[in-house]
């Protein structure tokens, strides 16, 4: 039987009344939904600066691949969160924005239950387009788990 739980509404149509670095911090704060791939990936959201935003997260066993490690999905979807809202968090009010392009290297494997906080940052960020690179590392041990980049297009609403 399918999930008669009615969808969250979009945080899109906020952006024509807040800036997106306004929108996050709503966010933060808890007066605005987080996104429901956030609660089933285990992750969220950290430190909100413009151009720059971090999240924690923790894998847990049933993120893993048939080998028993994190499966990459859950590195993309963490990299890709973070990506995206340092790009936000740049956006003017009555913008929005929409990924482009996103890549994610792993460097090592990550057992599941190892705590992690992803870094993303802006690298460039003009009137059309932002380009953001991050990475996730062991937040005990600071290790490099993985590194990401994006490229956006920011549009009017």
């Amino acid at each position: 039987m399918a999930d008669q739980t009615p969808a969250p509404a979009s945080a899109r149509p906020l952006l024509a009344d807040m800036s997106g670095i306004d929108l996050l911090r709503a966010m933060a704060r808890g007066e605005i939904d987080a996104a429901p791939m956030a609660t089933t990936t285990n992750i969220r959201l950290g430190t909100i600066e413009p151009g720059r935003v971090s999240f924690r997260g923790q894998a847990e066993p049933h993120h893993c691949n048939p080998f028993g490690a994190v499966h990459g999905g859950w590195f993309g979807v963490l990299l890709d969160s973070a990506l995206g809202c340092a790009v936000l968090s740049v956006v003017p009010q009555g913008r929005w924005y929409t990924t482009l392009d996103y890549g994610v290297n792993l460097t090592r494997a990550l057992a599941p239950g190892t705590e992690v906080i992803c870094t993303a940052e802006i690298m460039h960020s003009g009137r059309t387009t932002a380009v953001a690179r991050g990475e996730i590392r062991g937040a005990q041990d600071g290790r490099l788990y993985a590194t990401g980049q994006t490229t956006c297009l920011i549009m009017d609403l």
